[in-house]
């Protein structure tokens, strides 16, 4: 049954880490129903450390975008400006991350809070939508330094559980003029965010786990890494025919099942 619960924790995980319906929102509610049966401290651990295969799932979907070796000299210097590009949007979850990001899970981890945090990032991302915003950046490679250090910026929202980090930058990403179509920013950043917290939980809990936690972290890492390629190559090609309104009316809607699930029913 342990294992069975790590398939399903890692499906929900693998799922919402990359769509902008907040991951934290879909665990509190998995959470009332699923407990692996080790405690809180590795439940928690369990959830980050398995984003690992999840960053993997970006490298290795955007392997050609991302890799800056093996052709010609203008695709290398692409890329690898590109990655100075990541490298300054990270900053400002490097600097404020380690500082921050207890002491907001310990004050702002309410009910909820998280469902507020839903309901108004679903409503930025249906207004931002139906606004008749200037693009400006059609493109990953349209993006600038200035921009990327903004869209990093708005990520440290993610910090606020129920922000969700993916869109945290699509409306970071949207508000200073990229098209949708530069959403996968927001995967690329996820590369060294998602490295950073995992090995800041690694740190934190020591990884003394036992070998049966194991098994479940490696069970949970598989699913996770498949689930996640997934998503991406959903999302990718959802983009280009779709806007994000959908996922705005779905975060309200979870939002308000929360409210309603956590006030009348939890009791």
């Amino acid at each position: 049954m342990d294992y069975l619960k790590a398939v399903f924790l890692a499906v929900i995980e693998g799922v919402t880490e990359f769509l902008p319906i907040s991951s934290t929102g879909h665990l509190k509610l998995a959470d009332e129903f699923v407990d692996l049966g080790h405690g809180p401290a590795f439940a928690h651990a369990f959830i980050v450390i398995i984003q690992l295969p999840a960053i993997f799932s970006v490298v290795l979907y955007f392997w050609r975008d991302l890799w800056p070796f093996g052709g010609d000299r203008e695709r290398r210097d692409r890329i690898i400006l590109q990655w100075f590009k990541i490298a300054v949007a990270f900053v400002p979850a490097a600097l404020l991350g380690p500082f921050l990001n207890d002491a907001i899970e310990g004050v702002l981890s309410s009910t909820y809070l998280i469902a507020a945090a839903l309901i108004v990032g679903g409503i930025l991302l249906i207004v931002l939508e139906r606004m008749s915003m200037t693009v400006r950046h059609e493109t990953v490679r349209d993006i600038g330094f200035r921009v990327a250090l903004g869209i990093g910026a708005f990520q440290c929202l993610a910090m606020i559980p129920g922000t969700s980090r993916s869109a945290a930058t699509i409306i970071g990403a949207m508000i200073l003029g990229a098209s949708r179509a530069a959403a996968e920013f927001s995967f690329f950043l996820a590369i060294p965010t998602m490295l950073g917290a995992t090995a800041y939980t690694v740190l934190k809990s020591g990884a003394n786990f036992t070998g049966p936690q194991w098994g479940l972290l490696a069970v949970g890492s598989v699913v996770s890494f498949i689930t996640a390629y997934a998503v991406v190559a959903f999302l990718m090609n959802y983009i280009r025919k779709h806007d994000f309104s959908v996922f705005g009316w779905y975060r309200i809607a979870l939002g308000i099942v929360v409210i309603v699930y956590f006030a009348f029913i939890a009791v």
